[in-house]
């Protein structure tokens, strides 16, 4: 069986010698210490000012929102994981949906304009698959209309843009450390915002609104993390740099053996360093990616819809038809990607996908992929021994 993904685990040892450090202190949770190096490492590591070490993905953003005081109208991307809606939504506020950017199937910033009321507050944009958005244009267009920016940068770890982390943008950025990202702590996420006074502020919320002992100073909830999540962290975070080049080298086989396949791939932002967090495959019919969906899963390949269903059709919010998002979602799918996934895994996933596109009716070839993208291709490959 070929999972669609799977979490990095280190070597038991190592994350039984932190273990071990936490049943001697016997202090599991409430700020503690390896929460407390995890936060130093990662401040060094990304290069950030400030962030704080949260639950979930789900409560910074729940954070973000709740520490703007955001109120009325948030506009949104319709193409992105639930959370991003159920947020905003969780917080008293109302989404609304502008479409997305055919190219890069992030929020399209021409729309986001003409989506803006007396009653909007903040943009909530995702930088999907972890191609940062349009930021300089999202970032004129909230200072022009005096809106605040949160950016759900939950695929972003290892990524930058114009040379520093994406997760310096935004008014607030928020991330995701869940099992399935290629840098976890098994549950967890962040926040991050160059305000010294906003993380103050959010750091009195995830504990309850603590302000010592026996004061509060915010209205909080419970949005911290324990030792046991904060240890698997530390572990990880010293084998992510492995981690992100073999994703890269399997990202590049899979664009040389899929140059022929009648699919395109998100066109990544000219001004950042990419992750490859996530391999996905936009088909030019949503008949050849059913087909390829059910013949991957009949030899036990799982792959996923994602995103699918585009988030303007979930039941607690008004529908709102946006053509491009629809047309995406309806063809998407991210094939597998993770650490142990091999060269041979490749080569029978990608013979699949072909197999079932040149047994199509009416399908003609496609035109190999960019001269840029090739010679990517070939430079990745000659350091590769023959195996990953």
């Amino acid at each position: 069986m070929i999972p669609v993904t799977k979490p990095f685990l280190p070597k038991v040892k190592e994350y039984d010698d932190y273990v071990n450090s936490i049943w001697e202190r016997q202090w599991l949770t409430n700020n503690g210490p390896l929460v407390n190096e995890l936060e130093l490492k990662l401040k060094e590591y990304l290069d950030v000012k400030h962030l704080l070490y949260v639950s979930n993905g789900t409560m910074a953003l729940q954070l973000a929102i709740k520490a703007l005081g955001l109120t009325g109208e948030i506009i949104t991307t319709p193409f992105s994981f639930v959370a991003t809606t159920s947020s905003i939504v969780w917080q008293g506020c109302k989404p609304v949906f502008t479409d997305i950017d055919p190219e890069t199937f992030n929020i399209d910033p021409r729309k986001i304009e003409e989506a803006i009321t007396p009653e909007t507050s903040a943009i909530v944009a995702t930088h999907v698959f972890g191609n940062p958005c349009d930021i300089d244009a999202i970032q004129a267009i909230a200072s022009r209309h005096n809106l605040k920016v949160i950016y759900d940068a939950a695929h972003c770890f290892g990524t930058k843009y114009k040379n520093r982390s994406v997760y310096e943008y935004g008014d607030i950025s928020t991330t995701s450390f869940h099992a399935t990202k290629l840098f976890h702590s098994i549950e967890g996420g962040a926040v991050f915002t160059q305000c010294p006074e906003l993380l103050r502020k959010m750091a009195f919320m995830r504990n309850f609104g603590h302000n010592g002992p026996n004061e509060f100073t915010e209205l909080g909830i419970n949005a911290k993390n324990s030792e046991f999540h904060a240890a698997m962290g530390l572990c990880n975070l010293k084998h992510v740099d492995e981690i992100l080049e073999k994703r890269k080298k399997l990202s590049s086989y899979y664009w040389q053996k899929l140059q022929y396949l009648q699919a395109k791939y998100p066109r990544l932002n000219k001004d950042q360093d990419y992750n490859y967090a996530y391999f996905p495959v936009l088909f030019d019919s949503k008949e050849l990616m059913q087909q390829c969906l059910t013949a991957l899963e009949g030899e036990k390949i799982y792959c996923r819809r994602y995103f699918y269903p585009s988030l303007a059709s979930l039941p607690y919010v008004n529908y709102t038809f946006l053509p491009v998002c629809e047309s995406v979602v309806e063809r998407i799918l991210c094939l597998p990607l993770y650490h142990t996934l091999t060269f041979s895994d490749l080569d029978l996933i990608t013979r699949i996908i072909l197999r079932v596109q040149n047994y199509l009716p009416d399908q003609t070839l496609k035109e190999e992929v960019p001269i840029a993208i090739a010679q990517e291709i070939v430079r990745m490959m000659d350091t590769v021994n023959g195996k990953v």
